[in-house]
């Protein structure tokens, strides 16, 4: 399988996090770094999470610097190099944590100001009922059709 490490540096505003995910996440810190992979990832257009297509990756590690503020996000992406890509602006926010699920909400805004929603849920073992939940009523509150999500378990 050809990989690619694509490691994109977020900053995480807590003015913008939802309240239980704040809650969450300060309870949890310690526990986020590590393996995860991608169940679900959703888009308003669907050519971006399509075979080969920028925002299909594969959720890999994450590394989590409370000191610094920073989390690393490391993704499979399908090259066999390590290097940065860009895709335009992207807003990442957490929106739900936990111990073994993570639902994360990006905006994304192309090199030709095309605006694209995007959701996931990552997990580190086997995912959560109350993780999928959440996923789908934030998959469903952004206007992602059930027919634009990808399901990476069965992929």
């Amino acid at each position: 399988m050809k990989v690619l490490f694509l490691t994109l540096f977020l900053a995480v505003v807590c003015a913008a996090q939802d309240e239980e995910a704040e809650q969450s996440l300060s309870e949890v810190p310690g526990t986020l770094s590590g393996q995860w992979r991608t169940v679900y990832i959703g888009s308003t257009n669907p050519k971006k999470i399509q075979e080969n297509g920028p925002f299909r990756t594969y959720f890999r590690k994450l590394v989590f610097d409370d000191e610094k503020g920073t989390v690393d996000f490391y993704f499979y992406v399908n090259t066999c190099r390590r290097r940065h890509l860009n895709e335009g602006q992207n807003e990442f926010k957490v929106i739900s944590v936990s111990k073994t699920h993570l639902v994360a909400h990006n905006v994304n805004v192309d090199d030709d100001g095309n605006r694209t929603e995007l959701t996931g849920l990552f997990v580190k073992l086997n995912f959560e009922e109350e993780g999928l939940e959440k996923f789908r009523q934030l998959t469903e509150q952004k206007g992602i059709e059930e027919k634009n999500v990808v399901n990476f378990i069965e992929n």
